[in-house]
């Protein structure tokens, strides 16, 4: 797939089939992830692997009511308590693979190359036909203490972009665009 295209074709994908995603493409995936550039060539990142569709809509349960319990009684937070109270929501939108990038250290820039190395993943996955979505709701929840020795996450890791994975159910349109806001200065 031509860079361009897989730039302007990647989607969230918020609704995927039942298949599974073999263990050699997530490895593939997390190969690509791993060529993203890094300040001073540190390589700040490591991967948590979490497989299971029924796994994740266990973790989605507890991630909404963790946050339930902490969002303030705010009315600009209304649409989030509405999404969270809802039922039917699943955080993990059904997908087989979550994938946790995190940054291992407290660099600098370790965070924003944790999220480069993110990018890099989800276009690897769109050019595999595969389906991603960023979940940053999620991240403060698996960011926590607990959830982290659950996972196997080491405490001092920070959990930078907790990213779905799987087959997706259609194809996606594309988000309009507005123009690119440009200064130039000469």
């Amino acid at each position: 797939m031509d860079l361009m295209e897989a730039l302007r074709g990647r989607r969230t994908i918020r609704d995927y089939t039942a298949e599974t995603v073999v263990p050699a493409l997530v490895s593939e995936l997390i190969d690509a992830a791993i060529l993203a550039p890094s300040a001073m060539n540190l390589q700040p990142w490591a991967f948590a692997v979490i497989e299971g569709a029924e796994r994740l809509a266990g973790y989605s349960a507890r991630a909404k009511q963790s946050m339930l319990a902490t969002l303030p009684d705010d009315p600009a937070l209304a649409k989030l308590r509405g999404h969270l109270e809802d039922p039917s929501f699943q955080m993990f939108y059904h997908a087989p693979v979550l994938l946790v990038v995190c940054a291992t250290s407290d660099e600098a820039q370790a965070k924003e190359d944790s999220c480069l190395a993110a990018q890099n993943l989800m276009l690897a996955a769109h050019g595999r036909g595969l389906g991603t979505g960023w979940i940053g709701l999620a991240r403060s929840w698996l960011d926590g203490a607990e959830v982290k020795a659950e996972l196997g996450i080491p405490a001092d890791w920070s959990v930078v972009a907790p990213l779905i994975v799987g087959h997706p159910k259609a194809e996606v349109p594309p988000t309009p665009r507005a123009a690119a806001r440009i200064v130039w200065s000469r």
